[in-house]
């Protein structure tokens, strides 16, 4: 079973340990506890059998929620943790009155796409060059809520 409860900065460690697999630019413990305390800052922690499986966190301004990051460490990928953590976010949102979340992916993370795609996400555009370490451009994704 996953269980999805508010971050909370004593998972910052771990969590940054997991940006570490994930990301080419990982944000830093620091970073995590910082960003998540921001008033305007919804972020969630996954669970399964009290392990940390996955986190996502987004930035809310005015009627949109701006998804920065979703990842799963490896061993739990494919269980439903990451589709699990954007219906958490989707929920907050709609709970917060926002008409949509959106989100950019690296235009070559196809698993990412389809994931989002599943998801209710659309394309909405490209972002040339946005990534760096490697330089790539970014999708650009929306979901209505």
């Amino acid at each position: 079973m996953i269980d999805i409860l508010p971050f909370k900065p004593e998972d910052a460690n771990e969590i940054a340990e997991l940006e570490k697999l994930c990301f080419s630019s990982p944000w830093s413990e620091s970073e995590l506890c910082s960003s998540a305390a921001l008033p305007y800052a919804v972020y969630y922690t996954a669970f399964i059998d009290g392990n940390i499986a996955g986190y996502a966190g987004m930035y809310t301004a005015a009627d949109e929620g701006v998804i920065n990051n979703i990842a799963v460490f490896p061993q739990y990928r494919r269980c439903g943790i990451a589709s699990a953590l954007m219906e958490k976010l989707a929920d907050a949102g709609r709970e917060k009155g926002l008409s949509k979340l959106s989100l950019e992916v690296r235009a070559s993370n196809a698993a990412a796409l389809l994931l989002y795609e599943k998801n209710g996400f659309y394309r909405v555009g490209i972002r040339r060059g946005y990534y760096a370490a490697p330089k790539e451009d970014a999708v650009l994704l929306d979901k209505d809520l």
